[in-house]
């Protein structure tokens, strides 16, 4: 794994200082970071005001990385209080960086929720939790996170994923791999633009493992879209078992390319990690937590990027397992 810098979007003071005073206006007239109607149009509208200089830091992903970290928001150690034990517990710690979060994913396209995780909360708490450490989720620790396409199994998944880091002491690793930084046979790509497999839900969305309304659709695991090759990718999830062995051999060589490619991301406080979900495949190194309030601290916004084409035609037609995203803005 390479330990290659992410390109780096250093944002100025005066943008900080713009992005620090609307959220904390926006707080203090709200009285609360938790997502009503109001609020959101409230975030809307203060998003649709900010100058220039922000909408350039935040413009989309240009380079074969499919990344970028944004660089500069001040966090205060003191002020966030302890990192939680588990999301559900996190209540008002580092609201105002739930509302910055929000600004920035409303400049970059329309933040996403899902009514079957985090109670449909459009900013994830991403916190080590006791009993969870050997899963595949965000609550893990002491396993690797394999790369995945964020919320894969789902064809409503965000186009952008925004990791904002409050607490890492530790320095815990975030991995990232671009599909284009890969060098894959034609013979391979061909084998893998084919709907073989299907993805199935992960360990977050209990509701959408027990779906059985309808049979799992196969899904592609590269898409060859106007700008290049795109992705869907997330082998814990995958029945690879139910594939012919040329589709498991082309499959384990991509999975061998994008190990080949990974770079590891060490986010510092302040730090936001933006990841084109369709280019890139992410993860975490394991880690040992300690549960004191210390540990490692991400906030998780998922966005989505009205008009993108990236995706292949026939995702429309997937049932998503009976899961609903909700979109912030709708208008």
């Amino acid at each position: 794994m390479s330990t290659a810098a992410a390109p780096v979007r250093q944002l100025d003071e005066h943008t900080v200082s713009e992005l620090r005073e609307a959220a904390e206006q926006i707080l203090t007239e709200s009285g609360t970071s938790t997502p009503s109607p109001r609020l959101l149009r409230r975030i809307e509208r203060t998003a649709a005001g900010f100058g220039d200089a922000l909408r350039h830091h935040c413009r989309p992903v240009d380079t074969a990385d499919g990344l970028f970290v944004l660089r500069g928001i001040d966090v205060d150690d003191d002020a966030i209080g302890p990192t939680p034990g588990h999301w559900a517990t996190a209540g008002t710690g580092g609201a105002r960086h739930d509302i910055q979060l929000l600004l920035l994913a409303t400049v970059m396209g329309n933040p996403l929720a899902w009514k079957g995780q985090q109670d449909g909360r459009f900013v994830h708490n991403i916190v080590p939790s006791a009993g969870h450490e050997s899963e595949q989720t965000g609550a893990s620790s002491t396993v690797l996170l394999s790369p995945h396409t964020e919320d894969a199994f789902h064809p409503g998944r965000a186009h952008l994923l925004m990791l904002c880091c409050l607490r890492n002491h530790d320095a815990v690793a975030t991995t990232a791999a671009s599909i284009r930084r890969t060098r894959l046979a034609d013979e391979d790509i061909a084998v893998l633009t084919r709907p073989v497999v299907p993805i199935l839900p992960d360990d977050a969305y209990t509701a959408a493992q027990s779906y059985v309304e309808q049979a799992p659709p196969a899904v592609p695991a590269l898409f060859a879209a106007e700008a290049g090759l795109t992705l869907r990718y997330d082998p814990a999830y995958t029945p690879l078992d139910e594939a012919d062995p040329a589709y498991r051999a082309a499959y384990g060589r991509l999975t061998a390319e994008l190990a080949r490619v990974s770079v590891a991301v060490r986010l510092a406080p302040g730090e936001v990690l933006v990841v084109d979900n369709d280019l890139v495949v992410h993860g975490r190194v394991p880690f040992r937590a300690r549960y004191d309030g210390t540990d490692r601290w991400l906030k998780r916004a998922s966005v989505r990027v009205p008009g993108r084409r990236s995706r292949p035609l026939a995702e429309a037609r997937e049932h998503g397992y009976g899961q609903a995203a909700l979109e912030a803005h709708t208008s």
